[in-house]
C-alpha cells in the first residue's frame, strides 16, 4: 500500500514538474496513461520519440493554408509522354484532390484545433470537370475555395513564352505564391495536382515540423516527396528524426512544399522570379533559398507523385502505386 502511495505520489509530481515517466516493465507511461507503442506526443506542447525523449515545442502550429493548383486539360506540362496508369488527366487531379481531403480529416482527428483552408486555383479546367471538382469539395466539410486564373492579369508581368501552357503554369504559380502571401497565417502549403498523398501525410507533416523546427529554433521548408533524383548525385544529407518516420536534408524542390508565411515574406524575391520565366531549372530561385534554410524530405515519400516510370523527378521507391491509386 505505500509502494502504491508513493508511486501515484511520484507520478503526480512528475506531472507538475512537466516530466513524464517511461514504465518499461509495464511497457507504458504511467504520466501520458499510454503504452509505449502509442502517440507519446502531444501537439503545440511536446515531441516524445523513444529512445530520444523529449523535445519541448517551441514552433506551434495553429493553421495550416493548402494551395492546391489545378489544370485538368495538360496531361504532362513540357512533356509529350504518358502518366502511370495511362489515365485522362482529369483522374489525376480527382485522386490528388480526395487524397488531399482524406489526409487532412485524418489530421483534424488528432489535431482539432488546428485551422485548416484549402484554396483551389484554377487553370481554364472545363465546365465538366469544374463540376466534378465541385463535387468533391461538397462532400468533404472542410473550408475549400475555388479561385479562376485569369491570365490577363498577368501578361504584363511573365515575359512571353514558347506556348501557352508554359504561361498557364507560370501564371498559375505566381497566383499560388500571392494567395499564400496574402491568406497564410501560419503554414502554407503549395500543392500540385498531380500528387497522390498517403492518409497520415498531413499529420506526419504537422508533428515533425512542429519538433524539427523546435529543435532548429526556425522556421523550415518541408517536401512530402522523396524523389528518384534525390539519390542521382551521391549528395551528402543528415538524418533527421520527425514524428513517426526519418527525414533528410534536401537541397532541392519542385513546386510542391511545405513553408512558414514568415518565410514567404523573407524570401519572396525569390517566389517571385520563380514565375517571370521558364527558368533552367524551373526551380533555380527557391532552391537558391535552400543554401540558407533548412529543407527536408521524408523517408520514406508521403506523397506520390504521378509521372511516367522514367522520370526522375517522379514515382518514389517502395511505395505500392496500385494500391494508393485504388485506396483515392
Amino acid at each position: 500500500m505505500k509502494k502504491n502511495i508513493l508511486k501515484k505520489l511520484f507520478i503526480k509530481l512528475s506531472r507538475i514538474l512537466g516530466y513524464e515517466i517511461i514504465d518499461q516493465s509495464n511497457f507504458s507511461s504511467p504520466t501520458l496513461c499510454k503504452e509505449l507503442n502509442e502517440d507519446l506526443s502531444i501537439i503545440n506542447e511536446k515531441s516524445i520519440i523513444l529512445p530520444l525523449g523529449e523535445v519541448k515545442i517551441t514552433k506551434k502550429v495553429n493553421s495550416l493554408l493548402v494551395i492546391f493548383r489545378t489544370n485538368t486539360d495538360v496531361e504532362i506540362w513540357d512533356q509529350n509522354k504518358k502518366r502511370l496508369f495511362e489515365e485522362p488527366k482529369i483522374k489525376y487531379s480527382l485522386r490528388a484532390l480526395s487524397s488531399l481531403i482524406k489526409s487532412i480529416n485524418f489530421s483534424k482527428t488528432k489535431y482539432p484545433n488546428i485551422k485548416f483552408k484549402i484554396i483551389i486555383v484554377d487553370d481554364k479546367s472545363k465546365d465538366k470537370n469544374l463540376d466534378k471538382i465541385k463535387k468533391l469539395i461538397n462532400q468533404s466539410d472542410l473550408d475549400i475555395s475555388i479561385v479562376n486564373l485569369n491570365h490577363a492579369n498577368y501578361k504584363a508581368t511573365i515575359k512571353e513564352q514558347k506556348n501557352d501552357q508554359t504561361f498557364s503554369n507560370l501564371a498559375s504559380l505566381l497566383q499560388s505564391f500571392e494567395l499564400g502571401k496574402e491568406h497564410g497565417e501560419d503554414l502554407v502549403f503549395f500543392v500540385e495536382d498531380d500528387y497522390l498523398h498517403v492518409e497520415p501525410m498531413m499529420e506526419e507533416m504537422i508533428a515533425s515540423y512542429e519538433r524539427i523546427a523546435s529543435q532548429m529554433n526556425k522556421d523550415i521548408f518541408m517536401c512530402p516527396t522523396d524523389y528518384p533524383y534525390l539519390y542521382m548525385n551521391n549528395e551528402k544529407t543528415n538524418i533527421l528524426i520527425g514524428n513517426k518516420r526519418h527525414w533528410r536534408t534536401i537541397t532541392q524542390t519542385l513546386c510542391t512544399f511545405m513553408t512558414t508565411k514568415s518565410l514567404l515574406d523573407k524570401y519572396w524575391e525569390n517566389f517571385y522570379n520563380t514565375c517571370l520565366n521558364r527558368n533552367d531549372p524551373f526551380e533555380i530561385y527557391l532552391n537558391k533559398i535552400y543554401t540558407k534554410e533548412l529543407c527536408v524530405s521524408p523517408l520514406k515519400s508521403l506523397s506520390l507523385h504521378l509521372t511516367n516510370v522514367n522520370s526522375s523527378y517522379g514515382l518514389s521507391p517502395f511505395i505500392d502505386y496500385k494500391k494508393l491509386w485504388e485506396e483515392n
